[in-house]
């Protein structure tokens, strides 16, 4: 049976753990607020985005599309919408940069291999990995995955477009020039402060909105100064650099629900604990106090 001084030192360890887990709490619920705010207020400009796609693809001639290009690529955005017998998959993970909650993480590598196992032909040899977050990169990584690109550290601070521009710039590029037949995004999508959803998506090649189909027998209702294949043009590269920046902001504002969460749930496991400690160092006071008094008393019998 462990000593007063031992049930002590460990009473006061998890103590100082639990004010570290309830302080952790207060600050992902501070940073909740605002990664919160700016994912929901994303999805109404994506959703714009893609009524626009909808209309403008009515009328578009896809020549112009066939003859646009990206700036600084040579490679025609048409190719975005070419559809193609699925051999190699790149698939874009977006994790966290650090640990602390739950099993955020590890749904979302369940899902991405979960799309690895069912991309058959394709496997590990033809799979390649573009991460956004340490947390994934380093997983797939250390099981031998080719990692086509990365960004760490994004979340530590407000997620800069310029870093969701990069990583479906490199998504595109991939794509456009034949190097994978499909690029799949897996991450968390944020539904509320206890729930979030996990979600896979394909996000190339794009699929024109539906609305698109029904657009084509309906009479004009626009005057396009600019042609709409160029258009089409600015909005497809729009439109995935869009849906990335989307998942991070989601990501984010899902990873600091996550964390408050674990944290609470730790801070709550640490009150129980010391309670527990606490009735067990008072039997083994008592028990010390009792074993006291039949020496005393047996002591004392003796004397007499």
């Amino acid at each position: 049976m462990p000593n007063l001084l031992d049930i002590r030192r460990r009473i006061r360890s998890v103590r100082n753990t639990q004010q570290i887990t309830q302080a952790m709490k207060m600050v992902s619920a501070a940073k909740l607020r605002r990664a919160q705010e700016q994912a929901l207020a994303s999805r109404p400009y994506a959703r714009e985005l893609a009524k626009l796609m909808a209309g403008l693809a009515a009328y578009m001639d896809p020549q112009d599309l066939a003859d646009a290009k990206l700036e600084g690529e040579n490679w025609p955005l048409s190719e975005l919408l070419a559809r193609r017998e699925v051999q190699r998959r790149l698939i874009l993970v977006v994790t966290t940069d650090s640990g602390l909650v739950g099993a955020f993480n590890a749904n979302v590598i369940k899902a991405a291999l979960a799309q690895i196992v069912t991309a058959a032909p394709a496997g590990l040899d033809r799979t390649r990995i573009a991460a956004a977050g340490r947390k994934g990169r380093d997983y797939f990584k250390r099981h031998g995955f080719t990692i086509a690109a990365e960004k760490i550290g994004i979340f530590a601070r407000t997620i800069d477009f310029q870093v969701a521009r990069e990583l479906a710039r490199a998504a595109m590029r991939a794509y456009a020039t034949h190097e994978v037949d499909e690029v799949v995004l897996v991450g968390n999508e944020f539904k509320s402060v206890l729930q979030q959803r996990l979600v896979s998506r394909r996000l190339l090649p794009i699929e024109l909105p539906e609305a698109a189909a029904t657009a084509a027998g309906a009479s004009r209702d626009y005057i396009f100064e600019t042609p709409p294949g160029q258009l089409m043009a600015q909005l497809l590269p729009r439109a995935i650099d869009t849906e990335v920046y989307r998942a991070l902001l989601e990501s984010l504002a899902s990873e600091h629900a996550a964390r408050m969460n674990a944290m609470e749930a730790a801070t709550s496991n640490a009150g129980d604990l010391i309670d527990s400690l606490t009735l067990n160092m008072n039997r083994v006071r008592q028990a010390a106090i009792t074993k006291e008094i039949i020496e005393v008393v047996g002591g004392a019998a003796a004397l007499e």
